[in-house]
């Protein structure tokens, strides 16, 4: 028997999953951060710092009491967290890491196969070079490693020991050891990550189940498609054939989109229906998050269950876009209810709001426009600025259509 979840049931269980329902102001350990980042998953880290960086944000808008240097003690001490790859570059849980290394085997052939296309023959020339380095002197910067008549530029024009670093790290042989101004300290794996979480690798049937399974625990419904995306480890046949060897232990879920519509035929587990309650309403505070948010990284999940259709401009020439370059969505409960561009200006120590949009049938409540200065207070005191600044005509004309 398939049974109909709500759009409300599907929103507030998908939420909850995501961290976003629990209370965002109980004191938050560096323990409980840690278990905060294993239930969701994995958080991105991006370079951008418009008002602060991603990692950061997607962090603070679950808990408010967060604390960055927790973080960092448990990526540059305690090893209990590291950086490597899911979609982008993210942070993962320590534990993970043994199932990571079926995705560094992988990467072995398929990146050197990329790369070779993109730099040519023979760039592989500094991979020893570069290796025996870090071996003999430890942790580096790709900065240490540049010739100096190299000219510096993105991703696309890297030298030789920087592909050579980007190599070893994404395949597992380095690890980032910390980072100095936000450029990656790279050092062997075995000298950043504790012994504990140097196990033998899993077999791949093993694998497939641990990505699968923990994918679907921290979506809460999904289809098979869906569940190969959460990690991006496995393929989508095997996630398709996964689904088809534990059918005991799945039942079928339609969820009822946005706006109604035609539900869409999902895949929970078979105690789903039984804990759906266990699942609480989120807070009713506005939140600001991340565009790098893991509960948008699927756009158009986020479309389906909150009628909420989000790019990020940041590549969409100026005169195209849309909204803006950088624009932060905004949570009201369970409800994405418009975006917001601002912008940190620390040297005169505010946070600028340019513009608002509130979605169509949002409207711009006295009560609403308070909660949403209240967050922005939050906001401001989280990125070390003394005052929220509303430039003139913030509240712009009514969102396109």
């Amino acid at each position: 028997m398939t049974n109909l979840l709500s759009n409300r049931d599907a929103r507030r269980v998908f939420l909850a999953k995501q961290g976003l329902a629990n209370p965002p102001n109980r004191a938050l350990t560096k323990a409980g951060l840690l278990q905060l980042i294993n239930d969701i998953g994995f958080v991105q880290v991006d370079s951008i710092a418009t008002v602060e960086r991603a990692h950061h944000q997607i962090l603070f808008s679950r808990n408010q009491t967060y604390r960055r240097e927790h973080l960092t003690e448990l990526l540059e001490k305690d090893g209990a967290l590291f950086e490597n790859w899911t979609h982008d570059a993210s942070i993962l849980p320590s534990a993970f890491f043994v199932y990571w290394k079926h995705r560094f085997r992988r990467e072995e052939v398929t990146i050197v196969e990329r790369w070779r296309k993109w730099r040519g023959e023979g760039f592989e020339a500094a991979f020893e070079e570069t290796y025996e380095r870090v071996l003999k002197n430890g942790a580096i910067t790709a900065r240490e490693v540049k010739a100096e008549d190299h000219v510096s530029g993105g991703w696309w024009n890297w030298h030789p020991n920087k592909t050579a670093l980007e190599y070893f790290w994404r395949t597992g042989k380095f690890a980032i050891a910390g980072r100095t101004n936000f450029q990656k300290v790279y050092d062997l794996v075995e000298r950043v990550l504790p012994s504990r979480f140097h196990e033998p690798e899993v077999e791949h049937d093993e694998f497939v189940d641990w990505a699968c399974r923990s994918a679907l625990q921290r979506l809460g419904f999904a289809t098979s498609g869906e569940i190969a995306a959460f990690w991006d480890l496995v393929k989508p046949h095997e996630a398709k054939a996964w689904v088809e060897t534990h059918r005991d232990e799945l039942t079928d879920v339609l969820i009822e989109p946005a706006g109604g519509g035609k539900p869409r035929p999902s895949l929970a587990f078979t105690q789903f229906h039984a804990t759906l309650d266990d699942h609480p309403e989120a807070p009713a505070r506005i939140r600001i998050l991340s565009p790098f948010d893991p509960m948008l990284r699927d756009r158009d999940r986020t479309e389906r269950l909150f009628g909420f259709f989000y790019r990020i401009e940041i590549f969409v020439p100026e005169p195209k876009r849309e909204y803006g370059y950088y624009v932060f969505p905004l949570l009201e409960g369970d409800r994405l209810i418009g975006r917001i561009d601002m912008k940190a200006d620390r040297k005169l120590g505010t946070l600028d709001v340019k513009r608002l949009w509130l979605e169509p049938g949002i409207k711009a409540s006295a009560g609403r426009l308070e909660k949403l200065e209240a967050e922005l207070d939050r906001v401001a005191r989280f990125a070390g600025v003394e005052k929220v600044v509303f430039l003139e005509g913030w509240r712009g004309s009514p969102p396109p259509p």
